[in-house]
C-alpha cells in the first residue's frame, strides 16, 4: 500500500495550511491497514509500541510482530463466531494487547469497543449489556470484575484474559492456538462502522458514541496541529491518558502507529508527576498529550528541565480548560508553548493550537483544525456575532463525526440543530477566529480531564441502603477543574457521620470507578427540588460555590 502522507502537508502559517488542505480520498480505508499492515510491509522491524516497565526497561513491539499477533488474532475471532458489525470490548491498561485487539477487530469488520480498566462492576455491566458485546478481551483483574457480571449480559459468549485461564476466561495462547499468522484485511469503506467509545451524559446513562473508519482519519490534521507538524525526525509519543478514552485511543495510540511514530506504552495506578518528567527523560519522549489535570500535578515539581532535561519537542492538552497559569508555566518554566486542543468524544480534536502555525493565545482554546468547520451559534443555529456568546457547534459532514448513538435515533437527532453538532459548551470567537471556552449549559462535570454524567453517579448512591436522594454537581477545584460533590438525604434510621460518607464514597468507587466517586459528600435534610420534581442543581452549586 502506498504511503499517506501528513494531512497538512509542509510547515506552513495557519491561513496558508487552511486555504490549501483538502481531506484524503476516503472511498476505501480501513485503520488496520494503514496502522498495521502498512508498516508491517515498508518498516517490519520499526517499533510500534514501546512498553514500560519496572526502573524504565523496555519492551518492543515491532510492526511486523504487531500484524502477526493481529492476524492470528483475528482467524481466532472468525473461528469463535465474530462477524462484521459483532461489538468486541477491550478491557485492559496501555500496553502491546490493546492495539494488537484494535488492528484484529478492524481486520474483520467487528467494532471496537474499549473500557477503561478503572471501571467497576456497575459501569462495565451496563456497557456490556447495552452493547451487546459477545467478545472481552482483558487481563486476570478484568476477568475477575467480569466474572459475577455475566449473567446480566447475556450477549457475551467469551471472555479472553492476556493472564491465562481463571474466573471463566480463556487464555489468551490457548484462544489462538493453531492460528495462522496472516489474514487478510477486510476491504472497508470509510463509513462502515469500526469502533464505539460510551459518553456520560446528563439526562441518563452513558451512550455508545458510534464511529467510522473514518475517524482515523478526521483527526489526524488536529493531531499534526497540536503537535506543531507531526511527524518529525525522532518523534516518541506518550499519553498519562488511558487508551480506553478519545484522548488516549485517537489523540495518541492511533495516529501514532498510523504515523509509524513509536508510542509508549505506560500502565500505573496514579498519576505521578515526577516519575512522568523522569520516564519522559530516560525514553527520551518527544511528544506528549497530558490533560491540564496533569500539568497542574507536574507545576509543583521543583526545577523540572535543570533536573531531568527537556526532550519534549511539542507539548499538547485537552479535555478541560487548560487556563492562563498553565500556559505560562509551560513557556516560562519548561520552555514549550502548550498547544491546547478541544472536541468531544462524538467529534474530536476540531479545535486547536499550534506554535509552528502562529495559533498560540493565552486563555484561548485556539482555531478551528484545517478540515473542520467550527462555529459559535445561538439557539436558532444562526452564527453568533464576534464577542456574542453561544455554544460551539461542529458543522456536519465531518470525517471525525460519529455515526449515531448506539441504538438511541432520538439522542443522536437531539444532538443536532439542523446541520450543526452541537456540544453543550459555552464559548465565544473574538476578532482573530480564536475560540474561547466560558462554560457549560448543562450539569456535565469535567473534572481531571474526564467528562462525567450525574445521572450514572446518582443511580449508583441511590443503591446504598443508606441513601433516600442523591444529587450530583461539579464544584470548582483548581487542579482538577472540577471536584464530583454529592449532597444527599438519608433514610430514616441513618445519621451523618464521617464513617457512613466514606462508606458511600468507597461504595461508588467500587461501582463506577476511580474518577467518579464523590470527593466531597454533604448530608442535607431536604433536596430543593422544582414543582415538577426535578432536582435544582443552581442551588446546591450556589452552596458550595
Amino acid at each position: 500500500m502506498p504511503a499517506i502522507s501528513p494531512t497538512l502537508g509542509a510547515p506552513g502559517t495557519y491561513d496558508a495550511v487552511f486555504r490549501r488542505f483538502r481531506w484524503p480520498d476516503m472511498t476505501a480505508f480501513n485503520i488496520a491497514r494503514v496502522c498495521c499492515d502498512r508498516h508491517a510491509g515498508s518498516q517490519p522491524d520499526a517499533p510500534a509500541i514501546i512498553e514500560v516497565g519496572v526502573d524504565f526497561v523496555t519492551r518492543v513491539l515491532t510492526f511486523r510482530e504487531l500484524r502477526q499477533e493481529a492476524d492470528r488474532l483475528a482467524h481466532a475471532l472468525v473461528r469463535a463466531g465474530l462477524r462484521p458489525g459483532d461489538r468486541m470490548a477491550i478491557l485492559l491498561q496501555q500496553g502491546r494487547y490493546v492495539p494488537i485487539a484494535h488492528m484484529a477487530a478492524y481486520k474483520i469488520g467487528a467494532i471496537a469497543l474499549p473500557l477503561a480498566a478503572l471501571f467497576g462492576a456497575d459501569a462495565l455491566a451496563y456497557r456490556l449489556a447495552d452493547s451487546g458485546a459477545r467478545i472481552v478481551l482483558t487481563d486476570a483483574t478484568g476477568a475477575a470484575k467480569l466474572a459475577p457480571l455475566r449473567a446480566g449480559a447475556p450477549a457475551l459468549e467469551q471472555v479472553i484474559s492476556i493472564d491465562g485461564d481463571g474466573d471463566g476466561a480463556i487464555a489468551w495462547a490457548k484462544f489462538v492456538e493453531g492460528c495462522a499468522d496472516r489474514f487478510e484485511t477486510r476491504t472497508s469503506v470509510a463509513d462502515d462502522p469500526a469502533l464505539m467509545i460510551y459518553t456520560s451524559g446528563t439526562t441518563g446513562q452513558p451512550k455508545g458514541a458510534l464511529h467510522a473508519q473514518r475517524v482515523l482519519l478526521g483527526h489526524l490534521p488536529g493531531v499534526e496541529m497540536s503537535h506543531d507538524f507531526l511527524p518529525q525526525p525522532g518523534d516518541r509519543l506518550w499519553t498519562p491518558a488511558d487508551w480506553a478514552w478519545a484522548g488516549g485511543l485517537l489523540n495518541i495510540l492511533l495516529p501514532g502507529l498510523f504515523f509509524g511514530v513509536p508510542v509508549v506504552a505506560w500502565a500505573f495506578q496514579k498519576f505521578d508527576p515526577e516519575a512522568s518528567f523522569a520516564m519522559m527523560s530516560a525514553l527520551q519522549v518527544r511528544n506528549a498529550f497530558i490533560p491540564p489535570t496533569g500539568l497542574r500535578l507536574m507545576r509543583t515539581v521543583k526545577d523540572p528541565v535543570k533536573r531531568f532535561g527537556m526532550p519534549l519537542r511539542s507539548l499538547g492538552s485537552g479535555g478541560e480548560s487548560l487556563g492562563t497559569p498553565t500556559f505560562d508555566w509551560g513557556r516560562e518554566v519548561l520552555g514549550l508553548p502548550i498547544n491546547e486542543f478541544y472536541g468531544q468524544t462524538e467529534c474530536n480534536l476540531v479545535l486547536g493550537s499550534s506554535k509552528a502555525m502562529g495559533v498560540a493565545r493565552a486563555g484561548m482554546i485556539g482555531k478551528p483544525v484545517p478540515g473542520h468547520r467550527v462555529a459559535v451559534i445561538r439557539d436558532d443555529g444562526s452564527l453568533c456575532e464576534t464577542g456574542e456568546r453561544g455554544q460551539i457547534a461542529i458543522h456536519r459532514p465531518d470525517p471525525v463525526m460519529f455515526l449515531g448513538y448506539w441504538n438511541k435515533p432520538q439522542a443522536t437527532a437531539e444532538k443536532f440543530i439542523g446541520d450543526w453538532m452541537t456540544t453543550g459548551d459555552q464559548g465565544a470567537i473574538d476578532e482573530d477566529g480564536y475560540i474561547g471556552f466560558t462554560g457549560r449549559d448543562d450539569d456535565l462535570i469535567t473534572s481531571s480531564g474526564y467528562r462525567i454524567g450525574p445521572v450514572e453517579i446518582e443511580d449508583c448512591l441511590l443503591k446504598h441502603p443508606a441513601v433516600a436522594l442523591a444529587a450530583v454537581i461539579g464544584k470548582p477545584d483548581p487542579v482538577r477543574t472540577e471536584i464530583v460533590t454529592a449532597f444527599l438525604v438519608l433514610k430514616p434510621g441513618f445519621e451523618p457521620s464521617k464513617p457512613l460518607e466514606d462508606e458511600i464514597r468507597l461504595f461508588v468507587r467500587e461501582r463506577l470507578s476511580a474518577h467518579e466517586y464523590p470527593r466531597e459528600i454533604h448530608f442535607i435534610s431536604e433536596m430543593p427540588l422544582t414543582t415538577t420534581g426535578k432536582i435544582i442543581r443552581r442551588i446546591l452549586r450556589d452552596r458550595v460555590s
